[in-house]
């Protein structure tokens, strides 16, 4: 049965104003849930090992175990936030969020750590970027692009904010103290957020965007088994997997091409900065290509960037350039995939098709630092790495041709 279009008192409903406040809860939802549940990890990972002496790799197992169980939720999570919304999705996962993050601090053994991170993992998939990009791209519409460009900025700071925050607090409390203050916190500012900041009505999406083609098919179990969501899934696995893994080995490649280690994570921090500038150009490549040019673009340049950190020995200059230019291509893929399925297929199914591209992608950024990792020991080196990334990059760019369905 179809549903009703908006009755007016909806449409009413969605003001500037009100949109604007929901985008403002998220950015401020989104910057702590990722903070918190994500990058404050790696700098507590040391602290972590020298208090139990648990291995490393052990410990980093944990944050990719969270990741494949936020990919494997998001699936079903998709078709929730399709017919309800994101307010109580994102309001119980931020419930969960504190009890999991405690559980992590109270671990007495790996087995319980690890376990416990089964719990963050279904925190992230209510509250990190899907289901906020499912609310942004519903409620805003044809001006999604807008709003998701503005999220992905203010989210990007969540490294630059809670790194720093994490290591202060580290400096007074153990490393058990700091996640159960930031789990504290994180309570505090998403569970009110997101229970008193998404009471926006849930609007019902047109069959096809105004300024878009009807698609030939508007079923979304057809969609997902056609072999445009089929190639389109595989090309932005094989893109995902190569952004992160390049995020995550470039300090190595870099002192290994000579570079101080300081040096190298100054490169790897002037590469966020080339991130934000990826983003708040998207918007106007969106206004100036079509779906398959600018898609074909954005993979040809994180191709680009990867080949050129392998190939170019030096002088610290150049390399840091390159690294400047992989985080401008970074930053610009995350908005080609928020925006990857409502380009195409239009919104009404978004939150369902979303969650169904966004869990071989999420299982590749899980997995993409140890492959990396593994790779340079098996290829000789992380240049060979590179190289290697940039040709499976370089394939993804001519599969992204066929990604566009046929229009009626």
């Amino acid at each position: 049965m179809t549903q009703p279009e908006p009755t007016t008192s909806t449409a009413t409903a969605l003001t500037a104003r009100r949109l604007r406040q929901v985008l403002i809860v998220l950015c401020g939802t989104e910057i702590t849930s990722w903070g918190v549940l994500y990058y404050a990890f790696p700098v507590l990972a040391p602290h972590i090992h020298h208090d139990t002496g648990w291995p490393l790799p052990a410990l980093t197992a944990g944050l990719s175990i969270s990741q494949l169980v936020a990919a494997a939720l998001g699936i079903p999570l998709g078709r929730l936030l399709d017919r309800h919304g994101p307010r109580a999705i994102m309001t119980t996962a931020s419930v969960i969020a504190a009890p999991a993050l405690a559980a992590v601090a109270y671990a007495p053994t790996l087995g319980w750590f690890l376990a416990a991170w089964i719990a963050v993992g279904a925190a992230m998939a209510g509250t990190l970027y899907p289901p906020a990009f499912a609310a942004l791209t519903r409620w805003y519409g044809p001006d999604r692009v807008k709003a998701l460009t503005a999220l992905t900025l203010i989210g990007g700071l969540a490294s630059t904010v809670f790194a720093p925050l994490t290591a202060a607090l580290a400096d007074h409390l153990s490393w058990r103290g700091v996640y159960l203050t930031l789990a504290a916190a994180l309570a505090a500012i998403t569970i009110p957020a997101h229970l008193f900041g998404l009471r926006l009505p849930w609007p019902t999406p047109p069959s096809h965007e105004p300024h878009q083609p009807a698609p030939a098919d508007t079923s979304p179990t057809r969609i997902a088994r056609s072999r445009p969501f089929l190639t389109l899934t595989a090309v932005l696995t094989l893109a995902a997997f190569t952004v992160y893994a390049v995020v995550v080995n470039q300090v190595p490649l870099l002192t290994a091409r000579g570079l101080t280690p300081t040096l190298a994570a100054w490169a790897l921090g002037l590469g966020g900065l080339g991130q934000v500038a990826g983003r708040l150009g998207y918007q106007r490549l969106v206004a100036h290509s079509s779906v398959r040019t600018r898609t074909i673009a954005i993979l040809a340049a994180a191709a680009a960037t990867t080949l050129l950190l392998g190939l170019i020995p030096g002088p610290a200059a150049l390399l840091i350039a390159g690294a400047i230019l992989a985080g401008t291509a970074r930053g610009v893929f995350t908005l080609l995939q928020a925006t990857a399925i409502s380009d195409r297929w239009g919104t009404r199914h978004y939150g369902r098709l979303n969650g169904l591209l966004s869990a071989p992608t999420t299982l590749a950024a899980a997995t993409a630092p140890a492959a990396g990792a593994a790779l340079a020991t098996l290829l000789g080196g992380y240049p060979a790495v590179f190289l290697a990334l940039g040709a499976l990059t370089v394939l993804a760019t001519i599969a992204a041709a066929t990604t566009t369905p046929t229009s009626r």
